[in-house]
């Protein structure tokens, strides 16, 4: 009796291991199939591309979803001003004060109102049967389909959910075709959510690859992932669009340009010009301050004086008369922002250049905010608009590239300006909290490399001093007190005579140093003359730059003439 019960206690036993063995198998299986298994959870779609109104269309441009959607009204496609601007064409230029939409294109603008079907090119109207630009949550979006009239793109629109592709790739592009029937997911995972799925023999783009996972595109829009086994071989194949690419216009010398500006802040100033250039050699371009802004609408004050013109040409010297928004009265970046001012100022600047046989025009505007860069840059498209007509030059003063002044966006100038000009000085300036150069030949290096990176070298001058600043410390430590002055090549050298002086060369700044103690202060000068200017002259030739700016007329010592004129071609 005893035994049975033995027996049947080690059976129970056994078969409860082996009920217990069961259920881990079955648990690991389960975890194992789980864990392993490709998921089957479809993506949110309207999520996935961030619809979240009736209008809203998913938006994805070379082969990256943007967060920000399109739109959809009335059957065509409107995609949003700064995305189509910083994205795909940076030549289109919206204003949101006057409601305007601007594009350059050679020897003109074409412009159109918002909400409206129609759009201009000079007085050329154009009536389309979708409205151009639409706007939305104070946002401008713009309809695909004009944008096609003059950027190179293509799209493709699908619904379910409401998506656009936008392409603007050409060229040689690898594809693959599907070996299965395959999901194709929004990450690189298998449990990644399923966008949509591709069937044996299905094309698809692609984009990227990431293990053994391909970034494809499919046949309607998507941008997934597959497994790489899930494609066959690689290959490429050629995409290509019939487009005119825009060639603007530019007005390029055949020689090395020689420019120096000539300071005028009153008309009377005019009369003294020819004191200014009598001893002067090899000069080319004379540049007038001449244009200071009158007020916030636009206007102008002109010092324009076509007598000076006509003496300069007959000395075999252009003049490209200089305007600037730093010695009048209105605010420059109110009038940048708003298209009426912005093309009053062009107008009237252009109008003087013609009325006094102008050769040309060059903008220096130093003041320009973040906020009105956009309305500086269409400024610069628009002034070489009506430059270009009129056969008038366009040169553009630029800062050395900062973070400070990325702003300026020196390429874009690029595309429309004759010249860009860097100013190689100023690296210390009358505010400063330390002594030190005007235009040491390492900050003079460094402002042309940077600069290059934007601009063409064939394009660029540059700008160099005839001045430098004589330096006053008095005191010591936290009471030292610090001033300066900008003074001519001759007055600094004059400075080393009358007190004893003896200037030093100073190889890794590549000028003279001279410092002197007077009535209880250290006066300091790092001195222009023909050595620095040398060392800056042969940076223009190495570069292999469009030639040379100085400011300004009547601070240089009459000897770099001949220097200047030894390195013109």
């Amino acid at each position: 009796m005893k035994k049975r019960q033995s027996r049947r206690r080690a059976v129970k036993l056994r078969l409860g291991i082996i009920m217990v063995l069961l259920i881990v198998i079955i648990a690991m299986i389960f975890f194992l199939f789980k864990h392993f298994a490709p998921g089957k959870t479809k993506a949110d779609l309207n999520d996935y591309f961030n619809i979240k109104d009736q209008n809203d269309v998913g938006l994805i441009w070379q082969g990256t979803k943007s967060e920000n959607p399109a739109k959809y009204y009335d059957g065509r496609v409107y995609i949003e001003y700064e995305f189509l601007k910083n994205n795909i064409d940076p030549i289109y230029y919206y204003d949101y004060n006057e409601k305007q939409l601007i594009y350059t294109i050679p020897g003109n603008l074409v412009m159109a109102e918002a909400d409206s079907n129609e759009y201009y090119v000079s007085r050329t109207q154009t009536v389309l049967d979708y409205v151009i630009v639409k706007l939305c949550d104070q946002k401008a979006y713009i309809a695909l389909d004009f944008v096609k009239q003059y950027t190179k793109l293509e799209y493709e629109y699908n619904e379910n959910p409401r998506r656009v592709y936008v392409n603007s790739r050409w060229g040689n592009v690898l594809v693959a075709d599907a070996s299965k029937t395959e999901q194709v997911r929004c990450l690189a995972g298998i449990k990644s959510d399923i966008l949509t799925e591709i069937t044996k023999g299905d094309t698809v783009w692609i984009l990227e690859e990431e293990d053994n996972w391909r970034k494809v595109k499919t046949s309607d829009g998507f941008i997934g992932y597959v497994p790489a086994g899930s494609l066959g071989t690689p290959y490429e194949i050629t995409i290509s669009k019939d487009f005119e690419e825009p060639v603007y216009p530019r007005i390029s010398k055949n020689q090395t340009i020689n420019m120096s500006w000539y300071q005028v802040t009153n008309s009377s100033a005019n009369e003294y010009l020819p004191s200014y250039l009598e001893n002067v050699k090899g000069l080319n371009v004379l540049a007038p301050t001449w244009f200071n802004l009158k007020d916030d609408e636009g206007n102008i004050t002109s010092f324009a004086d076509t007598d000076s013109v006509d003496y300069a040409h007959k000395l075999g010297l252009e003049v490209w008369a200089t305007v600037n928004d730093i010695d009048g009265e209105g605010d420059i970046n109110e009038i940048l922002n708003f298209t009426s001012k912005r093309q009053r100022l062009v107008n009237q600047v252009v109008s003087s250049a013609i009325q006094n046989s102008i050769d040309g025009i060059n903008v220096d505007l130093e003041s320009i905010s973040t906020d009105s860069a956009d309305g500086y840059i269409q400024f610069i498209r628009e002034l070489s608009v009506k430059c270009h007509n009129n056969d008038i030059v366009l040169s553009v003063d630029n800062y050395p590239p900062t973070i400070y002044s990325q702003h300026y966006n020196r390429s874009q100038q690029a595309v429309f300006a004759d010249y860009i000009i860097v100013m190689g000085y100023e690296e210390t300036n009358v505010t400063s909290p330390n002594a030190g150069s005007v235009a040491s030949i390492g900050y003079v290096a460094d402002a042309i490399a940077k600069t290059l990176k934007e601009v063409p070298g064939d394009r660029l001058i540059l700008g160099v001093p005839f001045y430098c600043r004589i330096w006053q410390e008095t005191g010591s430590g936290s009471k030292m007190e610090l001033s300066n002055e900008a003074v001519s090549m001759n007055e600094a050298k004059e400075r080393c005579r009358t007190y004893g002086a003896n200037p030093v060369w100073d190889e890794k700044l590549g000028q003279y140093y001279a410092e002197y103690e007077y009535q209880g202060s250290t006066f300091k000068i790092w001195l222009e003359e023909n050595a620095s200017l040398e060392k800056k002259l042969q940076l223009m030739r190495d570069n292999k730059l469009a030639g040379l700016a100085s400011w300004k007329l009547g601070l240089e010592a009459d000897s770099v003439w001949e220097l200047i004129m030894q390195y013109m071609e």
